[in-house]
């Protein structure tokens, strides 16, 4: 069993810079791609990037390369996003996910291929 939460959102101004973490209970998340998602109010829960168990391979979403940053620390069980430059429309609850097959490919963009969830954290950015 996994168990994951999230925390580091919070309110930032455009063009400012914030770090999530999602640290994991349970041993098997340190063999499981994992990945960030996204839920504006009134729209779908949408993929933000996803890396390997090891943290070598990483996939991003169009609308966030080269301004976020996703990574992992097996040591501390934990993985993270970096959010620089953000903007307005990066304003939504932050969610982490790991799916459950070992050693797989961080390319699982949607949210029925993953297993496990944290509770989300608010990410704000005012204009």
């Amino acid at each position: 069993q996994v168990q994951l939460v999230e925390s580091g959102g919070g309110l930032v101004q455009a063009g400012g810079s914030l770090r999530l973490s999602c640290a994991a209970s349970g041993r098997a998340f340190s063999r499981y791609p994992m990945g960030w998602f996204r839920q504006a109010p009134g729209k779908e829960r949408d993929f933000v990037a996803g890396v390997t168990w090891s943290g070598d391979g990483t996939y991003y979403a169009d609308s966030v390369k080269g301004r976020f940053t996703i990574s992992r620390d097996t040591t501390k069980n934990t993985a993270y996003l970096q959010m620089n430059s953000l903007k307005p429309e990066d304003t939504a609850v932050y969610y982490c996910a790991a799916r459950a097959i070992e050693y797989g490919s961080p390319r699982y963009r949607n949210t029925w291929e993953y297993d496990y969830w944290g509770q989300g954290t608010q990410v704000t950015v005012s204009s």
